[in-house]
């Protein structure tokens, strides 16, 4: 068997329903992974992540639920502390961006992206994560950003929730490590997906991204897969607290 194979295995995907978090479900799944897939605009009754899943032989759960609700992120990590399956796996993806310069940011955006892109992974790693740990083995990993390394324009919220998230990865993984969960971050660079479009479309910022780039392209949500299968399999034991880029080479530049 393969150390990269996830058979067996029950991941959660959290904004699974489209661009990053619709890859990583996909890429979990073709490793053999069962997925519960989660999203503000997932319908549990049809969508087109479960039938992607279960098209790869694998069984997927929906679940609809806007993690900007305190109470409804609550009321779903109640659901994962007390499902008959646990979770050997949760991707914390779900994610927000609000641009605004920061001098006219507005408090109720910035409280609004920091309840999404990192609250809410918190509190699903703690319900997941006592599972995993009387388990003794898991995994967990976030969605970090570039701008868990730079600070980034006009996204104030945005940038200190993935500098957040970066140090949540530590913090949890300097706890749960020792007890068989690691916790590790993927980075992604400039990917096209709709969190992006804005910049695809402004043809100046376009391509003074694109000159930084190395690899001279806009990355795809799929470039992202072959991480995540790697961080949520055993041949990444002993890999815990990091962050991983794929960026194409930016952070490097």
């Amino acid at each position: 068997m393969s150390a990269f194979d996830l058979t067996g295995r029950l991941a959660v995907v959290t904004g699974a329903s489209r661009g990053i978090g619709f890859a990583l479900a996909e890429a979990l799944a073709g490793a053999g992974a069962d997925v519960i897939g989660v999203s503000a605009s997932l319908d549990p009754a049809g969508s087109a992540i479960g039938d992607r899943v279960r098209a790869l032989g694998r069984e997927f759960t929906g679940h609809r639920v806007d993690f900007s609700v305190r109470e409804q992120t609550v009321a779903f990590a109640r659901v994962l502390a007390e499902r008959e399956r646990p979770a050997d796996i949760l991707v914390n993806n779900a994610g927000m961006i609000k641009r605004a310069p920061a001098a006219d940011h507005p408090a109720d955006w910035f409280d609004e992206v920091l309840e999404v892109d990192l609250a809410s992974g918190f509190l699903l790693a703690q319900a997941a994560g006592r599972r995993m740990l009387a388990a003794g083995r898991g995994r967990i990993l976030f969605t970090a950003s570039l701008l868990s390394f730079q600070g980034g324009v006009l996204v104030p919220g945005y940038a200190a929730a993935k500098s957040g998230v970066a140090g949540l990865v530590r913090a949890l993984s300097n706890e749960w490590a020792g007890q068989g969960v690691t916790v590790n971050g993927i980075a992604p660079g400039y990917i096209a997906t709709d969190n992006t479009q804005a910049l695809q479309d402004d043809p100046d910022r376009s391509r003074a991204i694109l000159e930084r780039i190395p690899a001279g392209r806009w990355g795809r949500a799929e470039d992202l897969g072959g991480a995540a299968v790697f961080l949520a399999s055993d041949a990444a034991q002993y890999v815990t607290g990091a962050i991983i880029p794929v960026d194409g080479g930016w952070l490097g530049r």
